[in-house]
């Protein structure tokens, strides 16, 4: 009689958020679940093994992968969550906190991916799911930054898809939109602000203010990855809650006219 082995899931940033919420899911529908933090963490969630990884260091990142595949003997889902967002105009930052935000938000999912992907290769066997953005998808005023490492994510998973489907791997993208967690609250501020910004990077502010306590919870995006992971037939994008679907069909067929002037108007910026 063959023994079917539960499948193994290793997701970053699985500490809060988004992250944690789709470490669940995926642990209440069956996976062995491990989940990376930067920091040793005081409680695992549930179903889930939390491990420190760094995945701005590539050590860090191959040691993780090393001990994950010699425990469990294989990885068959990778969530890329681990991310920071950066508010501000797009020349309020230096190159420096540029770097260092790409260096997490698209260079720690390549790290990550580099480690993981020999493993599923030989096994002919293996989900990538990258946590993008709406962002990913258009532009937004005083997030730039932000904005630019998810479509840089976007290309390279788009790439990466292409390449690795020969080996029954695939790649697909998680896009939300508002999401109710601290993760704008705890987003980095532009290290060289420039003083004719201000307001307007105030009214960006307030109006996140305003939209978070009524955004979609974790869990709706938790839900669209646990869907991915076992999608017989994997699509390249998710968009996950409602804004991120309207936002995607508007995006895909509104007039770029029109959709300027609209996404104007809800950032509350001169006509």
């Amino acid at each position: 009689m063959t023994i079917q082995r539960k499948k193994i899931a290793l997701v970053t940033g699985a500490s809060a958020g988004i992250g944690l919420a789709s470490a669940q899911a995926l642990a209440a529908s069956g996976y062995t679940v491990y989940g990376t933090s930067r920091r040793p963490t005081v409680a695992a969630p549930k179903g889930v093994r939390m491990v420190v990884c760094d995945v701005t260091d590539e050590a860090s990142v191959r040691e993780l992968v090393a001990e994950v595949l010699a425990e469990a003997g294989q990885i068959d889902v990778l969530v890329n969550n681990a991310g920071l967002g950066l508010t501000g105009g797009a020349e309020e930052s230096s190159i420096g906190q540029v770097q260092a935000l790409f260096d997490v938000n698209l260079f720690g999912v390549m790290r990550m991916t580099n480690a993981v992907l020999p493993s599923m290769r030989a096994r002919r066997q293996g989900r990538i799911l990258n946590i993008s953005s709406v962002l990913g998808l258009i532009p937004a005023p005083y997030s730039a930054h932000y904005a630019a490492t998810k479509h840089a994510l976007e290309g390279y998973s788009e790439s990466l898809d292409h390449e690795v489907r020969a080996f029954n791997v695939r790649v697909s993208l998680i896009e939300p939109g508002y999401i109710r967690s601290t993760f704008d609250q705890n987003a980095v501020e532009a290290d060289a602000q420039i003083a004719v910004y201000d307001q307007a990077r105030a009214g960006v502010r307030a109006l996140l203010d305003e939209v978070m306590p009524t955004a979609e919870l974790p869990e709706v995006v938790a839900a669209v990855v646990r869907a991915a992971a076992v999608d017989p037939q994997p699509r390249l994008r998710y968009p996950a809650g409602k804004l991120a679907k309207q936002i995607a069909l508007l995006r895909r067929f509104a007039p770029a006219k029109a959709f300027d002037k609209s996404l104007r108007k809800q950032m509350r910026l001169p006509a």
